[in-house]
């Protein structure tokens, strides 16, 4: 026998997901009892009372020696003779399946990598078996040699100097089984479409539920974790890396197409740091279904082509308040040509003048150059080809080329309202893809000052200041390429680049989206302004507002215009909402102490970054007493106003795109073809719940939370529906819209949601 009651080597008992853990300490004490009550045996020297759970290590009773916790010959370091040990350890024996049975849950499904696991590992695949894979990251790039060591040394937290990757291997979980998968995704792989036999399907889920949750490995899969650094919110943070996620290897399709596979919530890295590199449940299917819904919003991205649940658990602190709770892990298998990122290169990164933070590999310009060689030898091969012989302008075009990706990534994003939450340069792909969706949000009433992080407290990550925040990540980009990029040509080429190519993408798709399909005139940016600041002061809903301008009456007889004008005035923000919205954020006592602090001290509070958070909160006071003489009706013609001003201006617009237009009808048709395809329909917020009125849920639902929990499949079914919605997020070119169908605003406690 070991410390362990249940005979597992090391401390404690064999914890969720591979890490150990300690009972509940009302468990402990029933555990200690027991073992006390059988024949009034004294307790096991093995068991501690308090908060530390079970000694590491041989127990007492492995020695011979047996040690009472209260006085008792044991205490005294005798021995017992051996009818009394072969007593004691019966005694044990029966104390241990007892206590199983007692405190407030059984024992969590143990998660780490048994015999039966390790079986699994060996398992072939059959849907999955004609994949290949051939992994040139691997080849290409260094690959830190795994410490000597027990198991789960490759693991263990350590700086990883001189290597891109480290080896490492996936936990398995506890009875993995399928959420959801992206059919679109998969086809990418080579995969085909899903068999119409039931069983058929079974047996590929249960495939991908193996497989795709890192309980067993592909031929020719090669697990790694990729080491990078970051700036995160502005500020050098070191050594970072794939704390959650581990590549798989690179698969190669008959179409000519190479995808890196990656496993994302698979177990502890060496760069998982004090984390347990788990995702639970929620996040993951929240990454599942915003990765495809970017896909199909036409925005490029990383994809996601499955998500897979476990019995496993791991305790999570949701809302930060110290009562942390178990959540099921879950894994994402994400899909990209690459997954390197800015703060890939900051790994050669000196101390920080700010933080003091160096990254692992100072001084090695080798493994910098072998970095920038393979990037652009696999994704920009033309660069390469047009530059053979000249590093310095072939680095000098992959920079500008990935400047200009960045800056039509994030104008997509601003067409669309979409707010990353955590824009660090570890967070920012080298091939301009969105990528790591964490506390991601989609804008409900437009405010250019939303923030979709609620860790964001100084709002670096605002929605208006996403383009200026990019150009900063480039910034740093450029100097993570020094000395293969000189400092002066990365300034020049950032200078000359993002700023006009964000303006010419973010003209060209809000024109789109407007239907000024004809002619392109130097006003419209103003246009497109006003359209904003409109929005911004009668709180209408940003995504809905644009979808309901394909339905503007723009012939020359404006008839509808009124009946136009109330459908749009009830995307706006009533009274309610706005008070909501800007109810003050700060206690009065911190709002008078930075008051003084801002007449006596201005310096400091620079210095501690509150002068905008002040200025902000100032404002929402200020907005709030206006708010509280106002009245609904007042409200309502204060927009009328703001929007009868706007779509003046609009019509006028539209009828100089108009001239020339060889038809009424076809401009007609044109513009609104144009913009139906630009703003979409069905709202990325669906994911909250909401659902369509076209579309009949795939299982009724049920009349309670109670019934919910009691129906499992329920949420399931839910995620695959709304995955499947979000594939054809635009209207169609045929057919009337019904402005109310699908255009219903988000429900006022919808506010009120908080992701961090």
């Amino acid at each position: 026998p070991t410390g362990s009651p249940t005979g597992s080597s090391g401390a404690g008992l064999p914890g969720v997901c591979g890490q150990p853990q300690h009972p509940p300490p009302r468990q402990r004490r029933a555990r200690t009892r027991a073992g006390a009550a059988q024949k009034r045996v004294p307790k096991m020297g093995g068991f501690r009372s308090g908060r530390t759970g079970f000694r590491s290590g041989r127990s007492a009773a492995c020695r011979g020696g047996v040690t009472s916790g209260r006085g008792g010959p044991a205490s005294r370091g005798r021995r017992l003779p051996p009818p009394r040990m072969a007593a004691l350890r019966t005694a044990l024996a029966a104390a241990r399946s007892r206590s199983r049975s007692l405190g407030r849950r059984p024992p969590p499904a143990p998660c780490s990598a048994s015999a039966a696991a390790r079986g699994a590992m060996e398992q072939e695949p059959r849907w999955l078996a004609g994949l290949r894979f051939d992994n040139r990251a691997l080849r290409a790039l260094p690959v830190e040699t795994p410490p000597p060591g027990p198991e789960g040394a490759p693991s263990a937290p350590r700086p990883v100097p001189g290597a891109c990757f480290s080896r490492v291997r996936p936990a398995p979980l506890s009875q993995p089984r399928v959420v959801a998968l992206s059919e679109p995704a998969l086809e990418l792989l080579g995969l085909g479409a899903p068999p119409a036999d039931a069983a058929a399907r079974e047996a590929r889920e249960a495939e991908a539920a193996l497989f795709f949750s890192g309980n067993a490995l592909l031929p020719g899969a090669e697990p790694a974790a990729h080491c990078y650094c970051g700036h995160q919110f502005g500020q050098f943070a070191g050594q970072l890396g794939d704390g959650a996620a581990m590549y798989l290897g690179e698969v190669c399709t008959a179409a000519g197409q190479r995808w890196e596979l990656q496993l994302k919530g698979a177990g502890p890295t060496p760069y998982s740091r004090q984390a347990d590199g788990r995702k639970v449940l929620r996040s993951s299917i929240r990454e599942l279904l915003c990765s495809e819904a970017m896909h199909h919003l036409g925005i490029p991205t990383t994809r996601a082509a499955s998500c897979v649940v476990s019995q496993c658990t791991v305790e999570r602190d949701v809302f930060y308040d110290g009562n942390a709770r178990p959540e099921r892990c879950a894994v994402v298998l994400r899909l990209a040509p690459t997954f390197l990122r800015f703060g890939s290169f900051e790994i050669f990164k000196p101390a920080d003048e700010h933080t003091g933070r160096a990254g692992p590999s100072v001084g090695r310009d080798d493994i910098r150059a072998q970095m920038l060689d393979y990037a652009i030898g696999s994704f920009y091969p033309e660069i390469q080809a047009a530059h053979p012989s000249d590093r310095v302008q072939r680095n000098a075009a992959f920079f500008r080329e990935v400047t200009r990706r960045t800056a039509r990534l994030v104008a997509e994003w601003q067409c669309v309202g979409f707010c990353h939450g955590v824009l660090n340069t570890d967070n920012m792909s080298i091939v301009g893809l969105t990528l790591d969706y964490g506390p991601f949000g989609f804008m409900d009433r437009y405010d250019p000052e939303h923030v979709c992080n609620a860790s964001d407290s100084g709002g670096r990550y605002a929605f208006s200041k996403q383009p200026a925040v990019c150009r900063w990540n480039l910034q740093k980009l450029a100097e993570a390429l020094e000395p293969e990029l000189p400092a002066a040509l990365g300034r020049d080429i950032l200078e000359e680049e993002f700023e006009a190519e964000f303006r010419r993408h973010y003209l060209q798709k809000m024109r789109r989206k407007l239907g000024l399909v004809r002619t392109a005139r130097e006003e419209d940016g103003a246009l497109v302004a006003r359209l904003l600041d409109t929005m911004h002061l009668t709180g209408a809903d940003f995504t809905n507002t644009f979808f309901l301008l394909s339905t503007f009456p723009a012939g020359p007889e404006p008839t509808g215009l009124a009946a136009f004008a109330a459908v749009l005035l009830e995307q706006c923000a009533s009274l309610e909402e706005l008070r909501l919205a800007f109810r003050p954020q700060m206690d009065p006592r911190q709002l008078s102490m930075m008051l003084v602090l801002a007449q006596s001290n201005p310096q400091l509070l620079a210095l501690l970054g509150s002068r905008e958070s002040l200025a902000r909160e100032l404002e929402r006071a200020e907005q709030q007493s206006r708010l509280e003489q106002l009245s609904p009706a007042a409200l309502r013609s204060r927009n009328e106003a703001h929007w009868t001003a706007w779509l003046g201006e609009y019509r006028a617009r539209l009828e100089k795109d108009r001239e020339g237009a060889s038809s009424e009808e076809a401009w007609q048709a044109e513009r609104v073809r144009a913009m139906r395809a630009s703003s979409p329909r069905a709202p990325s917020r669906r994911p909250r719940g909401t659902t369509s009125r076209r579309q009949a849920p795939l299982a009724p639902r049920p009349a309670s939370p109670q019934a919910a929990r009691a129906a499992p499949d329920f949420w399931l079914l839910q995620v695959r529906r709304v995955l499947r919605l979000l594939e054809a997020p635009y209207h169609g070119e045929g057919g009337p819209v019904e402005p109310d169908a699908d255009s219903s605003k988000p429900p006022l406690w919808a506010a009120e949601l908080c992701v961090t």
